[in-house]
């Protein structure tokens, strides 16, 4: 196997049009891996540290060049001679040179794009696909490797969106019964149906950070609506051809104890919010609920999963933020029965692979998704097929850095077609 070779980081753009870091790690044997981070816009505060410059006269103090100079003179030195298939080594370095908690000392934004890219070097020097390589750091591999399913956010709300709407993604999600071809060109149609709907309505057609459509509309249950009136007007039968989900992100309208939507004239308790949720569930059947509470919020998470778990997939991502301990300690509430893995809430490859392998052991649903602020790295796509995950969030079927992971699962779909063949 190569040696790492070179190091080096700089600083390109994200789909805000915020700087983020692109760091390529060339090995002795000429392969090269190139990876870029994304970085969220609702973040949770249990998620590791994005390091920014905070210079105001730069990219209004939104720079990475810290990050960068960390990757380069600080991060590089140590790993170049070292062989890069030895990813857990590598980033058991990463995570002991830094040393913190939540990686503040050099930034997850510079360790992760460290880490990302030490993987697909090695996976190239291989001539392995990437999934395939990382499935090789899973403990227990013997979940067979499929194309999870897609949830498509066709409506952008709270803190993606430009509307008033409080919950932040609203989904539609195939049945898992379909190929992912067929499930992307289904998202694909209630995309552009749900857009007509909107323009006849005479809505705003805008997209949201994440592709989906951004309209003004009175409650929260109206977008419901949207979506439901979108699936059958493309010959689709809700709640068997394709299913609706919901991610709240509830942190952002929780305050003082109390929550507050446009549905309800008053402030809600969690026994309310929950509530809430069973009555919209009574009328749209939801497959999917993420964030349906604050982060804190621990009894009302348990009141949720006790009330709707055997309808509905509940599931904590604000909650557990890729991190082991918060997911021991809602296992061990049964606060949930799904979780979402982003790499970046924690940091590195192994640790999200672990995590994601936790979460498995625990019999929750695995949900791998993207961040507002992508890039058209595709890593993730990869990613998701490795640890076997359940569904997969890459926003809507459009714009390019959402567009560059739904192609690239169409890509290893038939490559593990090829290898079924052969």
């Amino acid at each position: 196997m190569a040696k790492i070779k070179l190091i080096t980081s700089r600083e390109i753009l994200n789909a805000k049009g915020q700087p983020t870091l692109e760091t390529a790690v060339v090995l002795a044997d000429g392969a090269i891996g190139i990876a870029s981070v994304p970085s969220g816009t609702s973040v949770g505060k249990y998620e590791a540290y994005e390091l920014r410059d905070n210079d105001p006269k730069r990219y209004n103090g939104n720079g990475v060049l810290t990050a960068i100079s960390n990757v380069e003179k600080i991060i590089a030195p140590v790993l170049v001679g070292i062989e890069a298939n030895g990813q857990q080594e590598i980033d058991k370095r990463l995570i002991e040179m830094d040393g913190t908690k939540a990686k503040t000392k050099y930034g997850a934004n510079a360790i992760l794009s460290v880490s990302m890219a030490v993987a697909k070097a090695a996976a190239r020097s291989m001539s392995l696909p990437l999934f395939l390589y990382l499935r090789e750091y899973i403990k227990n591999s013997t979940t067979t490797l499929k194309i999870p399913i897609p949830c498509f956010n066709l409506i952008n709300g709270g803190k993606h969106g430009e509307g008033n709407l409080d919950f932040q993604e609203f989904l539609v999600i195939p049945a898992s019964s379909k190929k992912f071809p067929e499930s992307l060109e289904l998202g694909a149609n209630v995309y552009s149906a749900l857009k007509k709907i909107i323009q006849t309505n005479n809505l705003s057609s805008l997209v949201g950070l994440e592709g989906g459509f951004s309209p003004k509309l009175a409650t929260n249950v109206d977008a419901l609506l949207l979506l439901k009136q979108a699936i059958e007007q493309s010959n689709l039968r809700m709640g068997f051809d394709m299913f609706i989900g919901l991610d709240s992100a509830s942190d952002n309208f929780f305050d003082d104890g109390k929550y507050k939507i446009e549905d309800r004239s008053s402030d809600l308790s969690s026994k309310d919010m929950v509530s809430f949720y069973v009555m919209v569930n009574n009328d749209y059947h939801l497959l999917y609920l993420e964030d349906g509470l604050a982060q804190d919020d621990w009894s009302g998470w348990q009141e949720l999963s006790t009330q709707m778990s055997q309808q509905t997939i509940i599931i904590g991502d604000d909650l557990t933020a890729t991190n082991p301990f918060r997911l021991q300690e809602a296992i061990a509430k049964k606060a949930i029965t799904g979780i979402v893995i982003k790499p970046n809430q924690i940091g590195t490859v192994i640790e999200a692979l672990a995590v994601s392998e936790m979460a498995r052991q625990g019999g929750l649903k695995i949900i791998v998704s993207h961040r507002s602020g992508e890039t058209n790295d595709d890593f993730i796509a990869d990613f998701a097929v490795a640890v076997s995950a359940d569904y997969v969030k890459f926003g809507a079927p459009a714009r390019g850095e959402r567009v560059a992971k739904y192609n690239r699962l169409l890509q290893i779909e038939n490559q593990l077609r090829s290898l079924q063949v052969k």
